[in-house]
Order: structure tokens, then C-alpha cells, then sequence
């Protein structure tokens, strides 16, 4: 009996213990804590590293970003200053090519004025001498009408317009353009082209020139210009982009050959 009463009292104890135990539990409850890594010397040293490393990338990122950026800009500016040179070099050119052409019309307005003159003298002293004598071929004959007239004086009014390839007036003339012009004025119909026009009419001997006279240079049916006589060895043409039209002496550039239109 003693043996179980002690037994008893164990169990009762042990019961008793267990829920006091269990009361403070519910009373206070458990907080689970997690305990962090110790922050160590090589694991310090390898996130320096790291961060050394992506400072780096950062660094050679931004370097060839400025690079090309620089680039860029250069390759931008190259272009510009090409372009600049290239308009400063083809104004300072086409001021240049202004400045010749505008000598070039003096210089070619101041020879005309001297031939124009030195023709109207020759006229002038050949009326008043009225020498019965036979003229050589080169002087200034008088036309029994007035269309070699019509023709001198049309050619004359054009001294000192432009040479134009392709040009038929009224300011610009190549040397087939003012021939033709020249002689529809006088109810002629002339071909355009000076190939063409060294056929037309009838050929005659630049030995036997008469005012009127078609001038060729080049053969018969090839010729690559052409130009009229005007009397005194001088002859009337479109003469080229320098010097445009013009009266010039025949002994300076012989022509091949004539036609005789009127």
C-alpha cells in the first residue's frame, strides 16, 4: 500500500509538473532566431573583388561609349567641312570663270569696236574717192538690192551677244544658228547645220569672195563651222564661248571654202 500511495503521489507530482509546464508555454511564446554568417576576412576581400570588377566593366563600357561618340562626331564634322570646301571651291571657280568671261567680252567688244571702225572708214574713203578703177575682190562691193545689205547689217546688230552651242538668238548664237538667222531675214531658208549649209548655193573660190559669201572651215559637206563675208578680208561669226560674236580678218583663219547664197 505504502509502495502504491508512493507510486500515486509520483504520478500526481509528475502531472502537476507537466501542466505548470505547459502553462508557461502558452503564456510565453517562442521566438525562432536565425543566427547570421560570420562576416570574415576572405569574404570581405572577394566582394571588394567583385565590386572592383564591375566598377571595371562600368569604367570600359563608358570609355567606348566617349569612343564612339567621338568618332561619330568626327566622321559628322569631316562631312561638314568637306562639304564647305567643296562650295567655297565652286564659288571661288565660278567666280574665276565670270571674271575671264567678262574680260574675255571686253577684250572682244574693244577688237569689234576697232574693226567696225576700220570697215566704215574703208567704205566711207572707197564712196567719196569715186575712183573708176575695178576693185579688188576683198573690197566691199555695192549689192544690186538690198538683201546682202539686210544680211550685213542683221550680223552686224548681233556683235557681241554670247556663244551658245545649240544657240539660235535672240541673244546667243552658235556659228550655223546666226547664219541661218541671217538670211531669213531675207526670205532665205537656210539648213541649221554648218555641214549642211557649206553645200547650199553655189560653190565659190575664197579667191573670188563677194560680201554675202557663206564661209566654211572643214570640207565640203563636213564642215564644223561657218561664218559670212563681210567685205575688206573680214568676215562676221559666232565665233566660240570665249569670244562669241565677232568680226574677225580672214587672213587669220582662211576658210576652206564658200557658198553663194543671194
Amino acid at each position: 500500500m505504502a509502495l502504491r500511495a508512493g507510486v500515486a503521489g509520483g504520478v500526481l507530482s509528475t502531472i502537476a509538473v507537466a501542466g505548470s509546464a505547459n502553462a508557461a508555454t502558452a503564456a510565453e511564446p517562442v521566438t525562432e532566431t536565425i543566427e547570421m554568417p560570420t562576416l570574415t576576412a576572405a569574404l570581405t576581400s572577394k566582394v571588394a573583388l567583385s565590386a572592383e570588377a564591375t566598377q571595371q566593366a562600368a569604367d570600359a563600357y563608358q570609355y567606348r561609349a566617349e569612343q564612339q561618340s567621338a568618332a561619330e562626331k568626327a566622321v559628322k564634322d569631316a562631312k561638314k567641312a568637306h562639304k564647305a570646301a567643296e562650295k567655297k571651291a565652286e564659288a571661288a571657280a565660278k567666280k574665276k570663270a565670270e571674271e575671264r568671261a567678262a574680260a574675255a567680252e571686253r577684250a572682244a567688244r574693244s577688237a569689234e569696236r576697232t574693226d567696225l571702225s576700220g570697215v566704215q572708214t574703208a567704205a566711207a574713203t572707197s564712196s567719196s574717192s569715186g575712183s573708176s578703177a575695178s576693185a579688188p575682190s576683198q573690197d566691199v562691193p555695192a549689192p544690186a538690192s538690198g538683201s546682202v545689205a539686210s544680211v550685213v547689217s542683221f550680223l552686224q546688230a548681233q556683235v557681241g551677244d554670247a556663244y551658245v552651242m545649240g544657240g539660235t538668238g535672240p541673244n546667243s548664237w552658235d556659228c550655223s544658228g546666226l547664219v541661218q538667222a541671217a538670211f531669213k531675214q531675207v526670205g532665205v531658208d537656210l539648213p541649221r547645220t554648218s555641214q549642211e549649209q557649206s553645200t547650199a548655193g553655189t560653190q565659190v573660190g575664197t579667191s573670188n569672195l563677194q560680201v554675202g559669201d557663206i564661209l566654211y572651215w572643214g570640207g565640203q559637206g563636213s564642215a564644223y563651222h561657218t561664218g559670212v563675208y563681210i567685205g575688206d578680208g573680214k568676215y562676221l561669226d559666232a565665233a566660240n564661248p570665249s569670244k562669241g560674236v565677232v568680226i574677225q580678218d580672214l587672213s587669220g583663219y582662211p576658210a576652206d571654202g564658200a557658198v553663194r547664197v543671194l
